[in-house]
């Protein structure tokens, strides 16, 4: 089951990585709110995590967002 698809969760917004620039991350939420992308220190100094971002970005592909905090979500769209 797709966790969109799931009425109970509303703490995660599909995001579209918007801007990359060291050392911030903007997108852009479903709802058309651009948010700032709270990153950890791990991430910030991984430079393939960079790489991955602006991939990420170039191809505009949908990634899942804490509504919350703003960080991104590394378990992706599945529900266990």
């Amino acid at each position: 089951m797709l966790i969109d698809n799931n009425p109970q969760i509303h703490t995660i917004t599909p995001a579209q990585i918007t801007k990359v620039f060291y050392p911030y991350v903007i997108a852009k939420t479903e709802a058309g709110r651009y948010v700032n992308i709270n990153l950890s220190d791990k991430e910030r100094r991984d430079p393939l995590f960079w790489e991955s971002i602006a991939n990420i970005a170039k191809t505009k592909l949908w990634v899942p967002v804490g509504e919350r905090f703003h960080q991104l979500l590394s378990y992706d769209w599945m529900l266990v």
